[in-house]
Parts: C-alpha cells; structure tokens; sequence
C-alpha cells in the first residue's frame, strides 16, 4: 500500500487554470482522485503559493474569497507547517540533491508528511528522494498511482 501523495503547488493552480485546458483537466483528474482515496497532502508553503497565483498571476485569476474557500477546503488535508523538522530536512536535501531551496521545503514536507508520491511537473519525474517518487501528473495518470495499491 503506498502512502499520501504529497502535491505541489503547480498540480493547484493548473486545476483552476482556465488558459490551459489539457493540464486543468489533468490536475482535477488528479485531485479528485486524492479527494476520493483521502490521500493527498499539502504544505503551509504550498498553500500560501497557490493563493498568490491563483489571485494575481492566472489569465483569469480567482476573486480573493474563490482562493480562500480553496485553500480552507485543502485545510482538510492537514497542511504540514513549515516547522524545525521541515527545515532541517529540506537543508540535507539542498545539500544531497543541489536542489532549490523552495524545491527542498517542498520534497523535505513530503518526507516528513510520510507520502510515497510527490505531484510536481517542475521535478525529474520518476526521481526519489529517500521513500519520495516524483511523479508528473501531465504525464501518469491516477490510476498508475493508484493501482500499485
């Protein structure tokens, strides 16, 4: 059985991006998927970007009370906050992995959060980071995930 699966923010904003309609139909497969397994998982960091985009940088951004109610649902998820533990582990990342530092928090709050899987398209899929894959969403499907359950 694999564990929670750990989603960037990127898998967030293209659910609610209307300019790319291919990727948006991807990313709500993906998370209706979790929503039905309850096994996605978010960060703090992950959250707070999402609300930046999807209020400032999508071609038809989201009214501040649309992000909000979004990123209350997602509260559902457990958000980890970005805490010592997070930060210690996203430090031996950046030093193993030569990953960005935003990368780091990134696959340091799926380790932490338990998760098997991260949903990111901005890492080397099929990558892992100690017991964390990478997993591009555009290029698996849920069922690749899902199946091996």
């Amino acid at each position: 059985m694999t564990g929670p699966v750990f989603v960037d923010t990127n898998v967030l904003v293209y659910a609610r991006d209307l300019a790319e309609p291919a990727k948006q139909a991807r990313a709500e497969a993906w998370m209706r998927r979790l929503w039905r397994e309850d096994a996605g998982r978010v960060s703090w960091q992950v959250l707070n970007e999402f609300y930046v985009t999807a209020t400032c940088k999508l071609s038809s951004c989201l009214s501040r009370e649309e992000a909000r109610a979004d990123v209350q649902d997602l509260a559902a998820w457990h958000p980890l906050p970005v805490d010592g533990s997070v930060v210690h582990a996203a430090w031996r990342l950046q030093d193993v992995y030569s990953l960005s530092w935003w990368d780091s928090l990134i696959v340091a709050a799926a380790q932490v959060g338990g998760c098997a899987y991260l949903l990111s398209e901005d890492m080397q899929t099929g990558r892992k980071y100690g017991e964390v894959e990478v997993v591009n969403p555009f290029a698996r499907t849920p069922e690749s995930v899902f199946s091996l359950r």
